[in-house]
């Protein structure tokens, strides 16, 4: 979860009142924040703020944070309106950046007068965007400049790695290679474009460069300071819609601040736009609804009053509110989460507990204690357990695992995968149908850890299932993988061995042809004629595809052929 740092001050002079310390305790909780600290640096009362919503960016900064606050004590209600006006400035496009960083979209903000705690958050902001919204800047990627130094039209353009800036921090030219190996962030982010034919570049109609986008803003443009007045905008990524939001987080915010948006017209080889898109986004739910889950009698206009505090604009209309929230959130997908605001604004503190009225008695389920016992037999023998997505995307399932979609490698995986419709991200486009994959992936994002690195997941496999009428099943497994100088299917097979001996079974081992591992050095796993499961050596071209220097070798299996009552 996001965690920085605001000033009591700055959130007060945002609100327009002053609290206590003790009051700001609960206050964290209108905008979805607890606060983890609170010290004094220089005569002036600092908190830490812990975000608890990784789906709310637009409460990741001090403006954010002081804006719902402000709605939620009622000082301001309804729908907040920015004024968005017309630069009349132009972004053109490169066709060739289509499958290198596709979009860029932009906007100018004038008229700022940001102090050092202002610019601070600004820049905090900004980072903690891309770090966690954008994913380390590989959806998205936050430039912020200083447009007095920028002479329009303005050229998102595909460049040869041999041109030359002045990276932020420089004070000498260098080669956009030269900046991936000697800039402190080229060498954090450039995984992201190294491998690409050319390397995206943002200019002015003068050749002046403003940045390199994932990676770092030039020296000329990109330092913004307290008497920068006039700002230039720029968020790029892979997904159109993202990069939206993304940019109406830090418009607004900046318009928190007092400074007036204008748009900017980005000309597409395909299409154009104008941003930023501030038009507010309709929903509706039912009254009804609230109230029967909530428990909680509330009138029409009281959910009405509610809501409004919460940022919407409502209408109510046979039995439902008809809503429109703000152009800067992109979370609200089900009535559960309007829903949600409603128990915010009326503080969840308020909210008095009844004992229930039914006599019940509770137990565990069964197989999910069984679950936990193969967890704690896991962690006996010396392996680390992790807890990863079961969103994926067809690529880590199949592509890196060496694999042709559409072929059934016995099971592990089947042919195919159960797929979003409308994924949010080509990332989390689908729903793992094997786990070995996303042990490998947290492998690869902790090459500089020490080795052995010895892991192992239960988790769910989503497996499509035609007989059924979802379609779908999701099934239990167990994975484990090693990652070690000279690990080999010897090692793999003490652990399976282990394994089946505590929970009292007789295996089989068959050798067999897998893409994903060495020849020679993988077989399936048989429990009572069954193939339950694959052991092996993971390939080096596997290896190589996650970033993998290191052998590794592991077994994957399902659970449910191993159940039984009593177990263990």
């Amino acid at each position: 979860m996001p965690k920085f740092d605001v000033s009591k001050r700055d959130l007060e002079r945002l609100i327009g009142k002053s609290f206590t310390v003790e009051e700001w305790e609960d206050l964290f909780l209108y905008a979805k924040c607890e606060l983890d600290d609170v010290w004094e640096e220089g005569g002036e009362v600092y908190f830490k703020a812990d975000s608890k919503d990784t789906n709310r960016p637009d409460l990741w900064s001090a403006e954010g944070i002081a804006r719902q606050i402000r709605w939620a004590l009622g000082f301001d209600k309804g729908l907040p309106r920015y004024e968005v006006g017309k630069s009349g400035v132009t972004v053109y496009v490169d066709e060739k950046l289509k499958d290198i960083r596709p979009y860029g979209v932009y906007a100018i903000v004038e008229g700022l007068h940001l102090d050092e705690e202002a610019l601070k958050q600004m820049i905090n902001l900004q980072e903690k965007v891309a770090l966690t919204f954008g994913r380390r800047r590989r959806e998205v990627a936050i430039g912020i400049f200083d447009f007095d130094k920028v002479k329009p039209p303005i050229y998102y353009r595909a460049a040869e790695k041999s041109e030359k800036f002045v990276p932020l921090g420089f004070d000498e030219e260098l080669t956009l290679e030269e900046i991936l190996e000697k800039h402190e962030k080229g060498k954090e982010y450039g995984h992201l474009i190294r491998d690409k034919p050319y390397y995206p570049l943002l200019v002015d109609s003068e050749g002046k460069v403003l940045s390199m986008p994932p990676i770092i803003n030039s020296e000329t443009t990109g330092r913004v300071t307290t008497e920068t007045r006039n700002v230039f905008v720029d968020v790029t990524g892979w997904d159109l819609n993202k990069v939206m939001l993304a940019l109406n987080v830090v418009v607004t915010a900046l318009a928190e601040r007092g400074g007036k948006i204008k748009s900017v017209r980005v000309v597409y080889p395909d299409f154009e736009i104008e941003t930023p898109d501030l038009t507010p986004k309709p929903f509706e739910v039912e009254l009804d609804y609230i109230r029967k889950l909530t428990g909680i009698e509330l009138s029409d206009g009281e959910i009405k009053e509610l809501l409004e505090r919460m940022m919407y604009d409502v209408k109510l209309e046979g039995g439902k509110a008809k809503l429109l929230y703000p152009a800067f959130r992109d979370d609200i997908m089900h009535a559960r989460d309007v829903l949600e605001d409603v128990l915010i604004a009326y503080d969840y503190n308020e909210i008095e507990p009844e004992e229930p009225k039914l006599a019940v008695q509770g137990r565990g389920d069964k197989f999910v204690e069984f679950e936990d016992a193969v967890r704690e037999l896991m962690v006996g023998f010396g392996l680390q357990e992790v807890m990863t997505f079961n969103l994926t995307n067809r690529e880590a399932q199949y592509d890196r695992m060496n694999l042709e979609y559409g072929r059934n490698h016995f099971n592990n995986p089947p042919a195919e995968l159960v797929e979003i419709e409308n994924p949010i991200s080509p990332k989390w486009s689908a729903l793992r149908n094997w786990l070995l994959p996303s042990l490998l992936d947290f492998l690869s994002q902790n090459t500089h850890e020490e080795y052995p690195q010895r892991l192992f997941e239960v988790g769910k496999a989503t497996l499509i299932d035609e007989s059924r009428e979802t379609k779908t099943v999701s099934e239990s497994k167990l994975a484990v993988v090693m990652a070690q100088p000279r690990v080999t299917f010897t090692d793999a097979k003490e652990i399976l061995d282990s394994v089946m001996r505590h929970l009292g079974f007789a295996y089989e081992l068959e050798e067999a042809e897998h893409p994903s591992f060495i020849p020679g050095r993988v077989g399936k796993i048989i429990v009572n004629g069954e193939t339950i499961g694959v052991i092996g050596e993971v390939h080096p071209a596997v290896l190589e595809k996650w970033g993998i220097e290191m052998p590794v070798a592991g077994f994957e299996l399902f659970l449910r052929p191993l159940y039984t009552e009593p177990y263990l």
